[in-house]
């Protein structure tokens, strides 16, 4: 018996019961809903994950999947004549599980290529591949789509990605089950994401990525860079003053040199940034002061 139980001891009620005392009547629309819930988590009814998913879920329903898809123009995708050799590299520099194959442009999307079906072609052997072999069907979404509706078809589905598409059909972007579900519940790191203790992770010669709470301090030291932390302390919230708006995922922004584009954002907050100084960091001296900034190593 657990003091959780209701007085009459049927059902474990808990913090039900009290959430109710501390609404006293029924919200009247959402503002006072979310008034209420915050309430509750001043009295210790809800911590803070929990106030920050319950917004996210009310927020799902009223967003579409155009607020946080990644735009044509961002999409890391395969052509449908591009050789095994050039497949395999754009698979291993993004690290992604899945790519659309796309036609003569980006707007023209065939099919799905799942990373791990390359497993057969990395040995020597490499006769007898066929892209086509290897393609799945594409799962393809209206831009106007509802998220919470969306999540539901991923999950009765079993698809991960969605192409979105124009109302002329053509490819407008993507959208992964992910991108969703990071709307409710915060971003979610995978094997492929920083280590703990990691801010900054270069991805080739003249690309990167951030967390976008990577104070400008490191950010500085990391690339030689002079941003002033007089009025920003993160990389993310320069950004965000330089767009105006927090921006959503896709949008890009060019400061004193470099290109910032965001990789994860969510409706409060910029969480990822990719990174492409306009001027080549080609010193051997400092490339190997980033990678061990980035491995978190002393010098």
């Amino acid at each position: 018996m657990t003091s959780d139980r209701s007085s009459n001891g049927s059902r474990p009620w808990g913090w039900l019961e009290r959430l109710g005392q501390v609404f006293g009547s029924e919200p009247q629309d959402r503002e006072q809903l979310i008034e209420r819930l915050k309430q509750a988590k001043e009295r210790a009814l809800l911590d803070t994950d929990a106030l920050c998913m319950i917004e996210g879920v009310l927020q799902v329903a009223d967003q579409r999947v155009r607020d946080i898809m990644i735009p044509r123009a961002e999409m890391v995708a395969i052509r449908r004549d591009d050789p095994l050799e050039r497949i395999l590299e754009i698979a291993v520099e993004s690290a992604h599980s899945r790519f659309p194959v796309v036609g003569e442009d980006k707007g023209e999307v065939l099919g799905i290529l799942i990373a791990k079906d390359l497993l057969a072609y990395c040995s020597n052997n490499r006769r007898g591949f066929n892209l086509r072999d290897l393609l799945r069907s594409a799962f393809f979404v209206p831009e106007s789509k509802r998220l919470n509706v969306l999540l539901k078809e991923f999950r009765a589905s079993r698809n991960h990605m969605a192409i979105v598409v124009d109302e002329y059909g053509a490819a407008a972007g993507l959208v992964t089950i992910e991108d969703v579900l990071e709307q409710i519940v915060g971003e979610i790191e995978d094997e492929h994401d920083f280590d703990e203790g990691a801010s900054i992770f270069r991805r080739s010669r003249n690309e990167y990525t951030a967390k976008a709470r990577t104070s400008i301090e490191d950010f500085n030291e990391y690339f030689g860079a002079e941003f002033s932390d007089a009025e920003f302390d993160t990389i993310g919230g320069l950004v965000v003053n330089a767009l105006g708006h927090v921006p959503k995922k896709g949008e890009t922004v060019e400061i004193d040199g470099f290109r910032f584009v965001v990789m994860r954002a969510d409706s409060r907050r910029v969480l990822l940034l990719g990174i492409q100084p306009m001027r080549p960091l080609g010193d051997p001296e400092q490339d190997a002061g980033q990678d061990r900034a980035a491995e978190g190593r002393p010098g």
